[in-house]
């Protein structure tokens, strides 16, 4: 699934969102953001008769920090929260192989230069059950269980000199995994004026395992109107049509927020 149709479709569940009939208690809020993520971990391609060498993405490939925009949207309904986000990442970096690599069939020689990129797309779709939901006080509480599908969909592409021949050779490999996960979300606020939140979710389903946690502060000083910053942190094992990756992702973010 191409970037344009993810955005598309996303756009289309927003906008849905925002036009359809809404109860007193809803609240429809819509957040934009620049999130700035470090990668650390490694991955491999296996092809149809040689295995994939594993290969360090900051040591052996000089990967860069992944800068990108991303899109959320939330439904409140009483108890419930169903929201929708999708989140580019896009990591790159050259280096000087140490040894020889093997990527999808391909030897990649030694002290050859070597650049990289990896592409990965994220669609998060989630609801929320706010078992505790207490608005009459002060302070609103909301904590519940969380469940979500994340449709992960990453492409490696590797560009260096053929061992043998010393010709330029390129390689890509996609994969796309979907991946349930199970966690928790809690949001304190006050008077919708400053809002505390943290959600953390895992699942380890069909040798891919996917862990999201996030911890972020809103601040809205102009009524359904505000900013949001805080960190993030992704841990990703994809076991899938011998695409193997074992990464972890990390880094702020900051963005703009409306209620509806």
């Amino acid at each position: 699934m191409t970037r344009f149709l993810r955005i598309f479709l996303l756009t289309s569940a927003l906008t849905a969102f925002a036009c359809g009939p809404l109860l007193a208690d809803e609240i429809v809020s819509l957040k934009a953001g620049y999130l700035m993520l470090s990668p650390e971990g490694s991955f491999a391609v296996d092809g149809n008769i040689l295995a994939g060498t594993p290969v360090d993405l900051e040591s052996d490939l000089g990967f860069d920090d992944s800068e990108d925009y991303f899109v959320e949207g939330a439904l409140s309904l009483g108890s419930f929260r169903l929201a929708v986000s999708y989140l580019p990442l896009d990591f790159s970096g050259s280096g000087t192989l140490t040894q020889n690599i093997v990527f999808d069939d391909q030897i990649f020689g030694v002290n050859g230069t070597t650049r990289s990129e990896v592409k990965i797309d994220i669609v998060d779709a989630g609801l929320t059950w706010h078992i505790i939901n207490i608005d009459d006080l002060p302070a609103r509480i909301q904590i519940g269980p969380e469940i979500t599908v994340k449709l992960v969909d990453a492409d490696l592409t590797m560009t260096g000199v053929e061992a043998s021949t010393g010709l330029s050779i390129t390689e890509t490999e996609s994969a796309q995994v979907p991946i349930p996960t199970i966690g928790a979300r809690a949001r304190i606020s006050f008077s919708d004026f400053i809002g505390l939140i943290g959600r953390v979710g895992y699942m380890e389903y069909q040798d891919n395992s996917f862990l999201d946690a996030e911890a972020q502060i809103e601040f809205s000083p102009i009524p359904l109107v505000g900013i949001f910053g805080g960190y993030r942190y992704f841990d990703l094992d994809v076991d899938d049509s011998g695409v193997f990756v074992d990464a972890q992702f990390s880094g702020p973010f900051v963005g703009a927020l409306v209620r509806f």
